[in-house]
């Protein structure tokens, strides 16, 4: 190998790598002369290393020193340059850890991780999502995607935020989506309604195109776009606007003994809703003796969909058919023992 190429290699390091061998193999020749030059007081190259060290880190236990002028010459050279070097290379490794710290918060690392979940748009929504995964589900990391944000301080928001256009493959793999579990996107509140459902739309286009299996949960403003989000491959679609419609219209037109708002809030944040096929043994059962089925697992009953058809709290006598799907209301601990049991 000649120089040139030995250069083209070594430049190409990191420069925290580039300064580690520099001083390993600094210490090596330094500690092998000076064995050979003073063999009586350093009698292996190891004790000539140990001296190399302790004399470029300025510490100077005084064990073994030097006796011959020779060597006090070559510990004079030391002192000069090892020491230097070697405080050179613990600067330059603090100043990079301090630069990778400052890159994370500005969203210009790479994630390697997998299984994990990628959200897209830093807003209120989201702020609350990243809480309540972290309350709840401690095993799973949260990559965030958003280009209006310009630092993120990961020791504030425990997410690894990826600064770009969720639109863009580059972005994508950055937060790579190949390994991800999950999708969300939420709608961008900063642009119109139309303009919004566009940008959520592309980029669930792009998603598909980078990863053919992961579920995409999308926001959709307009009602009219949900169809499109949908071909575009979303998995799940959450028409926000329709929801909060219909809890305008609970809270105005209530009875003043209920509060629909925070009922629904408080039933989402201790149970969840699950979809199931009816189990064979309660096929022509009817709606009532499935419910009290139910119960026994500590799971409610609210309603079954047939030939996608959602029929809720149908009336007692109600028969069940073998393609029913159930609506069960239960709790987040119960589900994997329930699971189980199923």
């Amino acid at each position: 190998m000649n120089i040139e190429s030995f250069k083209h290699i070594y430049f190409r390091i990191p420069i925290i790598i580039r300064l580690l061998v520099s001083v390993l193999l600094l210490m090596l020749i330094f500690g092998t002369i000076i064995s050979f030059v003073e063999p009586n007081e350093f009698k292996t190259i190891f004790d000539g290393v140990w001296w190399v060290v302790v004399t470029g880190a300025t510490i100077g236990y005084g064990d073994l020193v030097p006796q011959t002028v020779l060597g006090r010459l070559i510990g004079i050279v030391l002192m000069l340059t090892g020491g230097g070097l070697l405080t050179f290379y613990i600067t330059s490794l603090s100043s990079a850890a301090i630069n990778h710290e400052q890159d994370l918060s500005k969203g210009k690392i790479s994630y390697k991780g997998k299984n994990h979940i990628i959200v897209i748009g830093w807003n209120e929504r989201t702020r609350q999502l990243v809480r309540m995964i972290e309350d709840k589900n401690k095993a799973f990391e949260i990559v965030l995607i958003d280009r209006t944000v310009n630092n993120l301080p990961y020791r504030h928001f425990p997410v690894h935020f990826i600064h770009g256009d969720p639109s863009e493959d580059a972005t994508l793999i950055q937060a790579n989506i190949q390994h991800a579990a999950s999708v969300i996107i939420t709608s961008d509140i900063t642009k119109k309604e139309r303009q919004a459902d566009v940008s959520t739309i592309l980029t669930t286009v792009a998603i598909r195109g980078n990863n053919e299996y992961v579920p995409i949960n999308a926001e959709i403003l307009s009602i009219s776009q949900v169809e499109n989000a949908i071909r575009a491959g979303a998995n799940t679609v959450i028409s926000s606007n329709d929801f909060m419609s219909t809890l305008f219209y609970h809270e105005i037109f209530h009875q003043e003994s209920t509060r629909p708002f925070e009922t629904i809030l408080a039933m989402l944040n201790s149970q969840q809703f699950i979809q199931k096929p009816l189990p064979e043994k309660l096929t022509d059962c009817t709606f009532q003796e499935c419910v009290m089925h139910h119960m026994q697992n500590r799971q409610l009953l609210i309603g079954i969909i047939r030939d996608d058809t959602w029929t809720m709290n149908p009336p007692a006598e109600f028969k069940l058919k073998k393609d029913d799907r159930l609506l069960v209301l239960m709790s987040w601990q119960e589900k994997s023992a329930a699971d189980k049991q199923e």
